[in-house]
């Protein structure tokens, strides 16, 4: 991977940069929103999520040796930031009904019993630990073990226990969420 876009880390990225960045952009675009869309399921956030993990990107790396991590990098933080947009959802949601503000619905598609149930998946997602969400969301976004493995930096012999565990604690949450 051509690693001359990554500027120092603090210092403003070159302009001889851009042509790489742009090349490392295109070339990892998809999977950052193919990520991000499968926790958030919407693909104006899941676009907005990618822009915000690329200006991330492009200010964070700074050694060239950091530079084979960007990949993985980038993957893992289409998870993270998308898991925090539904946990900022989840807390302004909670704000709203707390206020007795009457919101009404964002669109017709909440009142479809198919989005109501992944609306579920994401709320259980969200409260589940970070890195057991991430290796979820990483690997039913296609992810390889080693992918996982290498994106969140453990030995791939880990990967399917993490995955296990967290389905594990995912079907719990389901699960008291439907007592509820």
């Amino acid at each position: 991977m051509d690693t001359s876009f990554m500027p120092r880390l603090g210092s403003p990225p070159p302009q001889a940069s851009l042509p790489a960045f742009e090349q490392f952009f295109r070339e990892q675009y998809p999977a950052v929103v193919r990520i991000a869309f499968g926790v958030v399921q919407d693909t104006q956030t899941a676009q907005d999520v990618a822009q915000d993990v690329f200006i991330s990107a492009f200010q964070r790396f700074g050694d060239p040796e950091e530079a084979d991590h960007a990949r993985a990098w980038v993957r893992v933080a289409a998870a993270h930031t998308a898991l925090n947009t539904i946990r900022g959802e989840r807390r302004r949601r909670r704000r709203q009904e707390l206020s007795a503000v009457d919101v009404p619905p964002v669109g017709p598609e909440e009142t479809v019993l198919d989005r109501e149930s992944r609306a579920e998946v994401r709320r259980a997602l969200s409260r589940l630990p970070r890195r057991a969400a991430t290796a979820l969301v990483l690997r039913h976004n296609g992810l390889s073990y080693a992918e996982v493995a290498e994106a969140m930096n453990v030995k791939v012999g880990h990967v399917g226990t993490m995955l296990r565990r967290a389905e594990k604690a995912l079907r719990k949450e389901l699960q008291n969420a439907s007592r509820l």
